[in-house]
This record gives C-alpha cells, sequence and structure tokens, in this order.
C-alpha cells in the first residue's frame, strides 16, 4: 500500500488545484445561496430612530401613573411620524414601528389605557418597561457584514436591512460531470438486458449545486477513446471536469489513458481509502480533472470528501474535509484493514451522547444503504476490532 495517498495528503494536493474564482456583482435578489465576496457596510442604522416597540400612547415617564388623565395632542404610525413634541400631560397615539415623538420616552400599552374622546385614563402603570426600541439597537451605520460567507435566507434579510441593493459575490463554479460506460443509460430510457441506469451523475449534482456549484450532466461517454475526448471537448469552459468511472478493462484506465493523451497532467491516481481507491486528480487543459470511482457510493463518498471541498476552494471559502465528530457505537466491529474506512452509518442524538449505528451491508454498490445513511463513521488504517460503546469519528453526511 506504500504507492496509494493517504486521504489527507490526497485531499491536499486536490485542493491545490484550485483558486477562488472571479467576483461579480450580482442584484440582491439574485443573492441567495451564493458566496458574499466583499464586506458589505451598512449606510444607516437599524432602526434609524427610537421606535415603538407596541401600539399604545407616547408619553413621558412621570405621566405613568395610575388614574393620571392625559390629552391626546396627535398619532404617529410606521412611516409618518407626529411632528411636534410631548409636553407633560399630553400623549401621542402610536403603533408599532413608529417613530417615538420628541418628550417622549416611554410607550404606554393600548391594554392598559381607557380612551375618551381626545383623553386616555392610566388604568394601570405597569412595570413593562418603555417599550421602545432604541436607535441602531440592531446595527449602526458603518456596520460590517463580512466576507467570506454563505448567504441564508437570515443574511439576505440582513442585507436588505443593511440597504445593500447589489452585493459582489464568487461565480457558481461550473462543473462538468461525464458518466462514462457502455452500460449505462439515461434515467426515463429503457435498459437493454445488460445496461443499468446512469444514477450517481444526478446524486452528484444535487451535492455539488447544495454546495453552490452549477453543475452539468453531459451526454454518456462510451467505452471509447473518441467518445470519451468528445466529452472532454464538450466539458471545454468548466471550472472542473468530473469523470465517473471507467471502462470495463479497469478502473479509470480507459479514462486515465484518454486524458493522459489529451495532455493530463496527472497530479495522482488511487488513494488509501475504501470505498474510492481508483481516485485520480490533474490538469486536463488547465482544467482541474477529477477522476471518480464508478460505483456510485465509492463517488458519492468521494464527492463528498473532494469535491464538496474543491467548490469550497472555489467560492473562497474554508476548503477543509468534513470535521470529525464523536460517538459511541451500538454495533461491533471487526479490525480495520490498511486503508481508511468511510463506513455508512446512522447516527441518533440520545441522552447521554451521540449512538452510531454502523449498517450492516456496506457494499459500495447499495444506494439504498446510502439513503438510509445520515453519518459516515471514519475508521483509520489498521483500526482494532470496536466493541458496543467504544468511541468512533464520523462526519455527517447527507
Amino acid at each position: 500500500m506504500t504507492d496509494l495517498l493517504s486521504v489527507t495528503d490526497a485531499h491536499a494536493r486536490l485542493i491545490a488545484l484550485f483558486a477562488p474564482l472571479d467576483i461579480e456583482e450580482v442584484p440582491l435578489a439574485a443573492a441567495a445561496g451564493r458566496v458574499l465576496a466583499r464586506d458589505v457596510v451598512a449606510t444607516r442604522a437599524q432602526p434609524p430612530f427610537a421606535a415603538s416597540a407596541m401600539d399604545g400612547y407616547a408619553i413621558q415617564w412621570a405621566d405613568l401613573v395610575q388614574g393620571a388623565r392625559l390629552a391626546v395632542v396627535g398619532a404617529a404610525h410606521a412611516g409618518a411620524r407626529f411632528e411636534g413634541q410631548v409636553e407633560p400631560g399630553e400623549a401621542v397615539r402610536i403603533l408599532t414601528g413608529a417613530p417615538v415623538p420628541e418628550g417622549a420616552d416611554t410607550v404606554l400599552i393600548q391594554e392598559d389605557v381607557e380612551r375618551d374622546g381626545d383623553w386616555i385614563l392610566v388604568r394601570a402603570a405597569s412595570d413593562r418597561g418603555p417599550n421602545i426600541r432604541a436607535a441602531a439597537a440592531d446595527f449602526a451605520a458603518g456596520a460590517c457584514l463580512a466576507a467570506p460567507l454563505r448567504i441564508g435566507p437570515a443574511e439576505m434579510a440582513l442585507l436588505a436591512a443593511m440597504n445593500a441593493g447589489r452585493v459582489a459575490t464568487r461565480r457558481r463554479p461550473v462543473v462538468a460531470l461525464i458518466p462514462t460506460g457502455d452500460e449505462l443509460v439515461t434515467p426515463g430510457e429503457e435498459p437493454g438486458p445488460d445496461q443499468i441506469v446512469c444514477s450517481t451523475s444526478y446524486g452528484l449534482k444535487a451535492m455539488l449545486d447544495a454546495a453552490g456549484a452549477e453543475a452539468r450532466i453531459l451526454p454518456i461517454a462510451r467505452d471509447t477513446a473518441r467518445s470519451l475526448t468528445a466529452a472532454f471537448d464538450l466539458a471545454e469552459g468548466a471550472d472542473l471536469i468530473v469523470t465517473l468511472g471507467g471502462a470495463s478493462v479497469g478502473d479509470l484506465d480507459l479514462v486515465r489513458a484518454t486524458a493522459l493523451a489529451e495532455g493530463l497532467a496527472l497530479e495522482f491516481h488511487r488513494i488509501a481509502m475504501r470505498p474510492g481507491k481508483p481516485l485520480m486528480a490533474g490538469r486536463l487543459r488547465g482544467t482541474p480533472l477529477v477522476g471518480l470511482p464508478g460505483n456510485p457510493v465509492s463517488a458519492m463518498i468521494c464527492g463528498h470528501l473532494f469535491l464538496v471541498p474543491a467548490v469550497a476552494a472555489m467560492l473562497g471559502l474554508p476548503a477543509g474535509l468534513p470535521p470529525l465528530l464523536r460517538g459511541r457505537l451500538d454495533t461491533a466491529l471487526t479490525p480495520n484493514g490498511p486503508r481508511a474506512h468511510f463506513m455508512r452509518a446512522r447516527v441518533t442524538e440520545e441522552a447521554d451522547g451521540r449512538r452510531c449505528h454502523v449498517l450492516a451491508r456496506q457494499d459500495s454498490s447499495l444506494l439504498t444503504e446510502l439513503a438510509a445513511a445520515n453519518a459516515l463513521v471514519m475508521r483509520p488504517p489498521g483500526d482494532p476490532a470496536r466493541r458496543i460503546g467504544d468511541t468512533v469519528e464520523f462526519s455527517w453526511f447527507s
């Protein structure tokens, strides 16, 4: 196994092939899911004025006396302030979000008031507080939302409140997925007696799109150098080329040979992990190329460990391996061999910690088992036999 790279070494060498992509400005409405590439600075405070937190009456604190009778001198609501000043013995009808009038320092909630024409009677002098949101309580003018970060729903709302009409984001990486093999047909087609439905490219597309890429599934490349070369031509302009599977003559043999003939600068081929040993990476015509194994589970796990971090690197985000957490086994495990083993597992949160149930069937062709898993238990090379209750490391997988 001395010719096999470790997972960490392969990951480091693969990520070194990538750099952050160029920056493009997009309208805020189109920014969801993108990665913010430049800091955004608020041009005004939020709220920009002291605002009422309740429906009620703006008064002076000294008038908050049970039985006090106050004159209603005006009204304020969101978008239309009361232009005058509140004097002792006066009240201004105010609605939630309205600017608090000058002279007022308290909002008496309407449940504590009895209205009689242009007068109110304070029925209860409660200790509920002033019911006022201070100016800049959320953020001040000049507040910064720092890049890089992925823009989710909360960030979208914050950017809008900061009055950012357009934001600078990293361009979405374009990933060309090339399924290979005479045995494959596209979903929806009628397979021949010796064919199977192409599945991995659809799982990887979902994975990569969720990571922030724009994955494109190219036509199936058949097991000829000519067909593979045509597929490489179709991938022109992509930021990453991913081949799925090889040929019946051996793991990635035809893909590697054809890519080398087309100028592939091979970085590595084969790593010390299972599933996923035949992984390869390099540059083809200046573009990073990753060759994934043909078994669907192997390809999906390699996508989780290597392709998702590659997308993160192109988006200017941290691009490490998925973080490892700890949990307790509820299944015994036999000793591991010389390769790191990423075992499909179901992890649940229990009162005394996380419980790791390693699925019984670990064959790398079983998509049902992959769909049932929500985690990968990582066993290092040479890991000894494990008993129920032992602590193991895992990463989330979905």
